[in-house]
């Protein structure tokens, strides 16, 4: 059964501020197209934060780190997503608290606990066209596998987070600022499926899973 160090989750974490800062303008620019086209700033200007303060924060523990990256996340990241992040770094934080390691149970442990925290704060169910379409097939996914390779599970789960994006293209957002221009929000990508899409393929590049995108968004 594989393990993940509080250094390899560090590494994942700052590999996801690069992925948001590079990206704040394009997810910005998706976010326009039904939203109010701030998504990709209120994102990285919470996670320059996070990517200038993760050398020195509390690495105690691994749930001592994401719960202040929770806080940071709160304060720092701007609209829905601050609290929406901050949960779910919160409650993955709850799932691991004390360990300085996690088996891949844990781990989908706390995949699963972010997840429920997230819907409880935001209200949002599956089908809403919100990044919870593609972080709930994820969780689906990681819990049909043993973990025996880490690099298979990743390959897995960008596969399910690349689909979401076409797979809800169609749909009419039924939360957040895009629910507010109704159908005019079908045959647009949401852009927090398509940034939870973009992190992980970022992650396969980084850690050498061979991967070829499907949608648009996630191919340019």
């Amino acid at each position: 059964m594989s393990t993940l160090t509080l250094a390899d989750i560090e590494k994942a974490i700052d590999i996801t501020c690069d992925t948001v800062i590079r990206n704040e303008k394009y997810f910005s620019d998706l976010d326009g197209l039904a939203g109010d086209g701030d998504f990709g700033t209120s994102l990285a200007t919470g996670f320059k934060v996070i990517k200038a303060d993760l050398p020195t924060i509390d690495k105690s523990a691994i749930g001592a780190m994401l719960l202040k990256i929770s806080m940071i996340c709160s304060k720092h990241v701007g609209g829905s997503s601050g609290p929406i992040c901050g949960t779910g770094f919160m409650r993955a934080g709850m799932a691991a608290k004390g360990m300085t390691e996690v088996d891949y149970a844990t781990l989908t442990a706390m995949v699963g606990s972010a997840l429920e925290g997230i819907m409880a704060r935001g209200g949002a169910k599956r089908g809403d066209k919100t990044l919870l379409d593609a972080l709930i097939p994820i969780h689906e996914t990681m819990q049909t596998m043993d973990g025996s390779d880490l690099k298979a599970v990743l390959a897995a789960v960008t596969k399910v987070a690349d689909e979401a994006i076409d797979e809800t293209r169609s749909l009419v957002a039924h939360r957040g600022r895009a629910s507010q221009v109704g159908e005019r929000s079908s045959n647009t990508p949401d852009p927090g499926i398509v940034g939870i899409a973009t992190i992980l393929y970022d992650w396969c590049k980084h850690y050498g899973v061979d991967y070829t995108p499907k949608a648009a968004e996630l191919a340019r």
